[in-house]
């Protein structure tokens, strides 16, 4: 029970973040590296847990692993990224001007 107060940290956290609590998932593992949480939320709702360049997501780190000290246990957070919440990368074209080229009579 004692374990698992990162899990309920975390969901208490989150879930006080979001629009959509309903759809907050949080997956716990154990392994030789420590404790994974991965956090799975609503695609509208990963700016909230994201912040401002990052901060919040930080912040949420930072005290998880203050949570996972008292217990002696290193605590890591991954949060899942839904499929289609980036914006595709913009190409950038530039036009070329061919006139010249198109003059020339080989």
């Amino acid at each position: 029970m004692a374990e698992e107060v990162d899990h309920k940290f975390l969901d208490f956290v989150v879930k006080g973040l979001v629009d959509n609590p309903k759809d907050v998932k949080i997956e716990r593992t154990i392994d030789e590296m420590g404790v994974l949480l991965t956090l799975n939320i609503n695609p509208a709702d990963m700016g909230q847990i994201i912040g401002r360049q990052g901060q919040t997501a930080r912040a949420i780190r930072t005290l998880l692993r203050v949570v996972g000290a008292k217990s002696n246990a290193r605590v890591n957070l991954k949060i899942v990224e839904p499929e289609g919440s980036r914006k595709p990368a913009e190409t950038k074209t530039e036009e070329v001007d061919t006139s010249a080229v198109d003059d020339l009579k080989l």
